[in-house]
């Protein structure tokens, strides 16, 4: 989701190894829970900041998650995995990197919020998976099982259909899967974990983000800064994007993988109920039934996962 890696195989290398609902992980459920329905109302917050630019409110939220990741940090004591990433020049290089497309997806997602194209940001959270899966193959040479193949051949149809319904390819969707998968990769291979991460990417963004916003004041004025309202919203964006993120490292060391990746389509369900329900997008027959196929390899993608965590339990206790 946007605003953190949520790659639950790096968080839970962070930590303890999880447990399942029924070995006492309830509170790693609530937590779970907490954090994706949090990603999942990020529509509604930025579409309150409606008439902020999304640049604006990209440089607002690198600033004030910074700033509140930063705070977490120094009372946790954990400065020092800051200052180690700082002094790895190759960790040094694949954060710059993981920043600038994480800066991407921010980008995208606000501006199709704004654009009133919520229906899309929801398609491409609901695929970010099978993406994930997809680079597995191409980038590290994973091979796939003929579960996961259907499962990804299925989007590729689903994705055809919806390029159909909406008479234009699902530009929104596709950049935001594929810029969040990856993240997701360099993320990684990054031996950062997640708050630490977040503090450099911000860190990093943070010389772009004040020049833009001096720029913006400089050429347009205090605009925006005159609304104590927008300014309260566009502070929040900080303590959610990164609250969301360390809710969900709390949940990853609790819960299973398998268990944490049932929680994942929250978000991009809330999304679409939000785009739907809430700010009333058109969805046409054509565009639903790409949804349908969608669900449809999401189900065999899941059905996948907890069948091989299954088989590999059973393999270790065996």
């Amino acid at each position: 989701m946007p605003g953190s890696s949520k790659n639950p195989q790096r968080e839970a290398d962070a930590g303890p190894r999880g447990t399942d609902v029924a070995a006492g992980g309830v509170s790693g459920v609530l937590a779970a829970l907490g954090a994706y329905g949090l990603w999942g109302m990020f529509p509604l917050l930025f579409r309150m900041l409606d008439g902020v630019s999304p640049p604006v409110i990209v440089a607002h939220r690198v600033l004030w998650s910074l700033v509140f990741v930063g705070i977490i940090l120094r009372w946790n004591g954990r400065m020092g995995e800051v200052a180690a990433a700082l002094k790895d020049g190759r960790t040094l290089r694949n954060i710059a990197l993981s920043a600038a497309i994480l800066a991407l997806n921010w980008l995208v997602f606000i501006w199709a919020v704004e654009t009133e194209r919520v229906v899309e940001v929801s398609l491409g959270y609901f695929i970010n998976p099978l993406v994930n899966v997809a680079l597995g193959m191409v980038l590290l040479g994973e091979r796939q099982n003929r579960w996961q193949w259907l499962a990804i051949g299925l989007a590729i149809i689903a994705m055809a259909v919806q390029t159909i319904g909406m008479g234009a390819v699902p530009v929104i969707s596709l950049t935001l899967a594929i810029s969040f998968g990856f993240y997701g990769y360099l993320r990684k291979t990054v031996p950062v974990v997640s708050a630490p991460g977040l503090f450099v990417e911000t860190l990093l963004m943070t010389p772009v983000a004040l020049g833009y916003l001096v720029y913006v004041f400089v050429v347009l004025g205090p605009g925006y800064l005159m609304d104590p309202g927008l300014l309260v919203l566009l502070v929040l964006t900080g303590p959610f994007t990164a609250g969301a993120l360390l809710i969900f490292a709390f949940a990853a060391r609790r819960l299973r993988l398998t268990t944490l990746g049932m929680f994942q389509y929250i978000a991009p369900s809330m999304h679409f109920v939000i785009a739907v329900w809430i700010f009333r997008e058109p969805l046409n027959t054509i565009q639903l039934v790409s949804f349908v196929l969608i669900w449809i390899s999401i189900g065999v993608y899941t059905f996948d996962s907890i069948r091989s965590g299954r088989e590999q339990r059973e393999r270790s206790n065996g």
